[in-house]
């Protein structure tokens, strides 16, 4: 099977950093595929890049290799790292944003410390290039994680991912606003799936829970499970940042259903 190392990264196409770090991964794996998740994650978002790997990289082929490099630490003490789950490895800086990635103990991770498995010259500056990227390719290639470097059993973890449950309801975040202006929050669909009919509040404003985009008339505000399992508020044909007035940290909670009671007449 031909290896697939995909890449996420804040670097933008107007530089040349991804073509270099391509070019790094074809000089030791020349049959690779490369597959660009995005380059056009925010400026130094750990957070948004995570979300983009949790998005795409369930549905790639089992070994597929993501090289995530989104690391407004390069050359300072934090950590390089490759990390290997049943269906895929990952490479990048240990900063959280292999996060969704490290849920039980279905994970081993490795530092990378192994200079053979770098190139003979490393930029303080610019590890995606010189570790990262050939970490990915040699583990593409079939090399044994383990011979990265010692292994690690507290890598970081973000806290976006923690949810409050208390009296039939949810509490969480926004986490991200996505280009069409829909709010990603922090409440997957898991945690509220046995609520039945539910109420959704953002920010203390109720908004109705719907199937998909299309249940909501052009311009209505509301709620639904995204592509990703997440819990999302948009607006049809609109920016729900924008009409909502929200952005990454706003509340919202998700509360079951309480029936309508219907009040019998006398005759």
């Amino acid at each position: 099977m031909v290896p697939i190392v995909t890449l996420t990264t804040d670097f933008g196409a107007r530089d040349s950093y991804v073509a270099a770090m391509k070019g790094v991964i074809l000089g030791i794996a020349r049959e690779a595929r490369l597959v660009d998740v995005s380059h056009e994650v925010a400026a130094h978002d750990v957070t948004e890049a995570a979300l983009a790997l949790e998005a795409a990289a369930p549905f790639f082929p089992a070994g597929t290799v993501h090289l995530a490099v989104v690391d407004p630490g390069v050359g300072t003490a934090r950590r390089g790292l490759a990390i290997v789950t049943d269906g895929a490895r990952f490479v990048g800086p240990d900063n959280g944003l292999f996060t969704p990635f490290l849920d039980g103990r279905n994970w081993r991770a490795f530092e990378l410390t192994a200079l053979d498995y770098r190139l003979r010259a490393v930029s303080r500056t610019f590890h995606g290039r010189d570790v990262f990227a050939p970490a990915a390719a040699h583990l593409a290639l079939g090399l044994a994680p383990e011979r990265l470097g010692p292994p690690v059993d507290d890598p970081v973890r973000l806290h976006w991912s923690t949810v409050r449950e208390a009296h039939g309801a949810v509490a969480g975040t926004v986490l991200h606003v996505d280009r069409f202006g829909n709010l990603v929050t922090s409440i997957r669909a898991e945690a509220f799936e046995s609520f039945g009919a539910v109420s959704v509040r953002l920010a203390g404003r109720a908004l109705p829970f719907v199937r998909t985009y299309g249940d909501l008339t052009p311009g209505q505000a509301g709620a639904l499970v995204g592509g990703s399992g997440r819990l999302e508020i948009a607006v049809r044909e609109g920016s729900a940042a924008a009409r909502l007035r929200a952005r990454r940290g706003t509340p919202v909670v998700v509360s079951r259903s309480s029936p309508v009671r219907r009040v019998r007449r006398r005759p």
